[in-house]
């Protein structure tokens, strides 16, 4: 019997009906504004709230996906739900989501674990966690058919960050793409949000990890994906990408009007 993970925020962060929600992702897609053309994608940043708040710069990444395929596509989250060392990937045969079913790639899967020490199979942060569900959906809605390797980040400290790193180096395929998923600083004034998210998306610009995960460990710069976004550039500098480009930044206060306590979000692509 097939071990599915059934979705646990459908119809609170993204709709739960399939075609309402492809009447959403369709007009975020249509608002999108990029006039240059990435050809080969490799890794991604996008943000996990609600559609309503962040989903147009979480288009922005996604719409450079467009006309390509992926065999396989690594989505590594935060933990929001439970904490646990290490990183875990989920134990079970397939994702579900309103837009169906995404089936994991157990091979890729075996080969991440077998080259982490600290990775390991299991249903840690998979449960009702938000963060990594929500990018499904956009996967689905641009690219149709892929596989999935869903993996949840415990704890972000470095040694958890670089580990997952290396055994991702080694696991990963040409033809598969990861994505990294994180919103930025939570509850500030409009202006002091800005300057937080800036200093991330600085060192996201400069290829600087270690520099961003410093900054997190001292907390001077906030991402509750940290994690999953240091180790996605950490892979993507061993693969030898040369390329990044943050292409949008909002905030929740663009959308709600409360510009008092807004959370910060993020897209942006590495890229051949």
């Amino acid at each position: 019997m097939q071990v599915v993970r059934q979705p646990a925020v459908a119809g609170m962060f993204y709709p739960a009906d399939k075609s309402e929600l492809e009447s959403l992702l369709s007009k975020f897609f249509s608002e999108v504004n990029l006039t240059e053309k990435y050809e080969r994608v490799r890794g991604l940043i996008a943000p996990h709230a609600g559609y309503a708040y962040s989903g147009l710069t979480a288009a922005y990444a996604y719409s450079t996906l467009e006309g390509k395929s992926y065999d396989t596509v690594v989505v590594i989250s935060p933990s929001h739900r439970e904490y646990f060392l290490g990183s875990s990937v989920f134990e079970g045969e397939a994702y579900s989501t309103p837009l169906g079913i995404v089936d994991v790639n157990e091979e890729m899967r075996e080969k991440i674990v077998a080259n982490g020490t600290t990775v390991f199979e299991g249903v840690e942060g998979h449960r009702g966690e938000h963060a990594l569900e929500v990018h499904l959906p956009f996967l689905q809605f641009v690219l149709k058919e892929f596989k999935l390797v869903p993996i949840v980040m415990g704890d972000q400290s470095k040694e958890y960050v670089y580990d997952l790193a290396n055994a991702l180096t080694q696991s990963v395929d040409e033809n598969t793409l990861i994505v990294a998923s994180s919103d930025l600083s939570h509850f500030y004034p409009k202006p002091r949000a800005w300057e937080l998210d800036s200093r991330v998306m600085d060192f996201v610009e400069h290829y600087d990890y270690e520099g961003l995960l410093k900054a997190l460990e001292l907390h001077v710069v906030e991402a509750c994906g940290g994690g999953p976004i240091t180790a996605m550039m950490k892979t993507m500098g061993n693969l030898g990408v040369p390329n990044v480009k943050v292409l949008h930044h909002s905030d929740s206060g663009d959308v709600s009007g409360d510009n008092m306590e807004v959370v910060g979000y993020m897209s942006a692509i590495f890229y051949d």
